[in-house]
């Protein structure tokens, strides 16, 4: 039987975020697999793009906020239209690469603005130097984060897929 691809699409949303008020390490998070995935399986782009933004916000309301959020929620919005593009060629190697390659993004340009507006690191090549160093701890979180929640996630919806509970993506007109 043939469910709601919405419902279940916004479930694993919900259930992801709520993972972020278990103890877990630092920055092993959903964050971008949320938004990999919402790119690839809500049909409307418009869902894609306000679900995982509002099931975030709701959970930083929880967790609190600061000043690095606009930066993190444009990174969200950016992975969800690189999963509009991995839907093109959905496979599992093609998720690795967008997965890997999120979170380098998201390592990169996250620890540039912490650099740039925290006043934790001198705005010097040698300050610059030190806040990526001091970052490589929390990337290997980020990671094996975006690693295992797109491994739970995409595999989850393969397998739903596979059982016939939804048609699969690629008969989808979207």
């Amino acid at each position: 039987m043939l469910q709601s691809r919405f419902f279940i699409c916004s479930l694993l949303v919900v259930l992801a975020v709520l993972s972020r008020l278990l103890p877990h390490p630092p920055n092993f998070s959903p964050l971008m697999a949320i938004a990999l995935f919402g790119g690839v399986y809500f049909t409307k782009k418009r869902d894609s793009l306000w679900v995982p933004l509002l099931a975030w916000f709701i959970s930083d309301i929880f967790l609190g906020f600061h000043s690095l959020q606009p930066v993190i929620y444009t990174l969200v919005i950016l992975m969800v239209v690189a999963g509009w593009k991995l839907k093109e060629n959905l496979r599992p190697i093609s998720i690795l690469g967008y997965s890997l390659g999120g979170s380098v993004v998201f390592f990169i340009i996250t620890n540039f603005f912490v650099w740039l507006t925290s006043g934790m690191y001198e705005l010097t090549g040698s300050g610059f130097i030190e806040c990526y160093t001091m970052a490589l701890p929390f990337f290997q979180n980020t990671l094996l984060g975006d690693l295992c929640f797109n491994f739970i996630l995409f595999g989850t919806m393969f397998e739903l897929e596979r059982r016939k509970v939804l048609l699969p993506v690629k008969n989808l007109n979207t």
